[in-house]
């Protein structure tokens, strides 16, 4: 290759042009604007794919940051300056290829010849005469190694890094490094300007910066190797997922059609039943229409037979006969007309209603003769992610559910009053009321632990037992024969005045229609008309003491005699007092119920002794309680043994015992 002029040396030399991240020319040079620095653009694409959780890039040389656009790098500006220097460059230097084919020039003495050899322990290029040198001064060059430039263009031998002079000490190799300046220069620098930091020299720092590179490189392999043996893995779960989703929507399919089969028998009945009172009734109005036709036959034919223009000429007997034809005809017309039998079967058919069926049965409802409240069916939702498909129970109206592998309780909040518990009712889906006797007033806690005093009752109040009212009106008990209502407002609408029978003070709680009922610790549980004004129904029970009581949405009561007995117990009562099978604690374990707002019952076992209270949830089963969950045991510190327990919504229950109170989180 011939060899340049002065004149013909580009401008701009190759180190000048090389791009720091991939150490080559610089291709499409690309400017980071927070700093100044060039890099390919190629380059910093390849460097941003590594960073695509950021909305910025961070310069690889100087760390600062530049904002990324929406097209990210694409958007960076061109350096047309730099490009400029590297198309002259490749211009004068006859393309790339001939940048990487040309040959050095000797770097050992002042002629800069062109080198032909490179000496490793000089670490410097040699022309012609300066190899002679070398290998006629034996004595002085005797131990250097020196390679060739044909096994150097060949990649038979790496040189490695050549050593810059210094820009100060201009004699001086560029051959040390600062690693806490992270800047190259020769040993003068780095005594002058560089004491006490950590200096490495070039060639040292050149190896253990291949070795970082190697592992790095040996270790992007491995990671590579893992990541993509992972992203095997995924699809295999995934598969599995799939597999056990369709699983889940064949197990639903499955309930659904057996049950959608129970459902269309039931319908098939019901339409059976609505034809066969449909017939009744036609059957009634037909007869009630076939008579008044007969009559009307009976009197045509009766008129026919005593309308005769002969009449003046019979005979006796004829006479006679005619005669009593005119008592009968008479009489007929003398009969009273049943104008009330036809509506009175329209108001029979007017008067059947349907029933739907409430959500623990597994039918569409009854016929019945009156109207009653109608409730909806409980929906089918629950979280995935591990689930398990369970079957619903066969008295319910769903088909089962997605639930987690293990229903459990858990404290999620624990609240200490300001008084001793006396009374608790739901205020909210997370917030309970509190009434104290000792401490007056009512405070509202929500189960993130927040409290405040209940401002719509005068604060020296005593409360025994509360609850509110659709209308958010409170009722409040402060004695054993006596009951206030407030407004919302807080002004007292009226007072229950209820038969003293009882030194033990009242407990009180309402239906869905706001209905009032009262314990008194009695076998009885007495219903007041929502304001309070007429004691309506009284339910006798068969246990003693009975203190704490509810009523489900189709009006029947649920009972718990709580403490102070010798066995507590907890039953299902009709209005009429019929009741079924009762749940009985042992001695000195106490049961407290509750029902949330689909009718399911929860009972706490409160072992005073131990501190343990351990939940059961029951379906009802006509007056029967039927045993659905067994929750964990909570470990509680209980005070004393007068407890409460209110269902705040589905998955929140509310339990307070002397002078704290507990959110507990349900998981089905």
């Amino acid at each position: 290759m011939a060899e340049k002029t002065e004149k013909e040396k580009p401008t701009s030399s190759p180190e000048n042009l090389t791009c720091p991240l991939c150490l080559d020319i610089f291709n499409e040079a690309t400017i980071l604007t927070s700093c100044g620095h060039t890099f390919c653009r190629k380059c910093l694409k390849n460097y941003d794919l590594s960073h695509q959780d950021l909305d910025h890039m961070i310069c690889p040389l100087c760390r600062e940051v530049t904002k990324l656009s929406a097209n990210r790098v694409d958007d960076f500006l061109t350096n047309v300056a730099v490009n400029g220097l590297v198309d002259d460059y490749h211009v004068k230097c006859g393309g790339m290829n001939a940048v990487l084919e040309m040959r050095p020039k000797c770097t050992a003495c002042i002629s800069q010849g062109e080198a032909v050899s490179f000496c490793k322990t000089c670490n410097s290029y040699l022309c012609e005469q300066c190899l002679i040198c070398h290998q006629s001064l034996s004595l002085m060059f005797k131990a250097h190694e020196i390679v060739s430039m044909q096994d150097i263009i060949n990649g038979k031998v790496s040189i490695g890094h050549l050593s810059e002079k210094c820009y100060i000490h201009k004699q001086e190799n560029k051959d040390m490094f600062c690693e806490d300046c992270k800047v190259h220069g020769c040993l003068k620098c780095v005594i002058v300007g560089h004491q006490n930091h950590k200096i490495k020299n070039q060639a040292d720092f050149e190896q253990e910066l291949r070795l970082k590179v190697n592992d790095l490189v040996q270790r992007c392999a491995t990671k590579k190797s893992e990541l993509e043996k992972n992203i095997q893995n995924v699809e295999v779960q995934r598969h599995e997922v799939y597999t056990a989703v369709q699983k889940l929507l064949d197990n639903v399919s499955q309930a659904y059609s057996i049950k959608a089969k129970e459902l269309e028998e039931n319908h098939r009945n019901l339409i059976e039943q609505i034809n066969a009172v449909k017939r009744s009734f036609e059957d009634e109005l037909n007869v009630l229409k076939s008579k008044d036709r007969q009559r009307i036959k009976s009197i045509c034919s009766s008129i026919t037979l005593v309308s005769n223009d002969r009449l003046g000429r019979l005979e006796t007997d004829s006479l006679s006969a005619h005669t009593l034809l005119c008592e009968e005809l008479d009489a007929i017309l003398k009969e009273a007309t049943d104008h009330t039998s036809a509506t009175a079967i329209t108001k029979k058919a007017h008067e059947k209603r349907f029933k739907p069926a409430d959500d623990t049965r597994l039918e569409l409802g009854s016929i019945l003769q009156s109207a009653t409240d109608h409730t909806s069916a409980a929906p089918i939702t629950k979280k995935a992610q591990e689930k398990r498909f369970n079957p619903a129970y066969d008295t319910r109206l769903d088909l089962g559910s997605i639930s987690e592998p293990d229903t459990k309780l858990q404290v999620i909040q624990c609240v200490y009053l300001r008084g001793m518990m006396y009374g608790m009712t739901k205020y909210s889906d997370d917030s309970a009321a509190i009434g104290y006797w000792d401490a007056h007033g009512i405070d509202i806690i929500d189960s993130a632990g927040n409290k405040h005093q209940y401002a719509n009752i005068p604060s020296n109040m005593k409360c025994l037992d509360l609850m509110f009212q659709q209308d958010r009106s409170l009722c409040l008990s402060t004695s054993s024969d006596k009951a206030h209502i407030y407004s919302p407002n807080g002004s007292r609408k009226s007072i229950i005045h209820h038969v003293k029978s009882s030194t033990y003070y009242l407990r009180l709680n309402k239906s869905s229609s706001d209905e009032i009922l009262i314990t008194t610790g009695e076998k009885q549980v007495y219903i007041y008309n929502p304001t309070g004004s007429t004691l309506k129904h009284t339910v006798p029970t068969k246990h003693n003491n009975t203190r704490q009581v509810s009523a489900t949405r189709s009006g029947l009561i649920v009972t718990s005699s709580c403490c102070h007995s010798n066995q507590s117990v907890v039953a299902v009562y009709d209005r009429n007092g019929n009741a079924g099978k009762s749940l009985q604690a042992p001695n000195d374990v106490y049961l407290y119920a509750a029902l949330d707002e689909q009718d399911r019952v929860y009972v706490a076992s409160v072992d005073q002794e131990n501190g343990n209270v351990g939940i059961r949830l029951y379906d009802l089963d006509g007056l029967n309680l039927k045993e659905r969950v067994e929750f964990n045991v909570l470990n509680l510190t209980l005070g004393w043994e007068w407890c409460y327990l209110v269902s705040l919504s589905p998955d929140m229950l509310a339990f307070a015992c002397q002078n704290k109170l507990y959110f507990i989180k349900v998981s089905l």
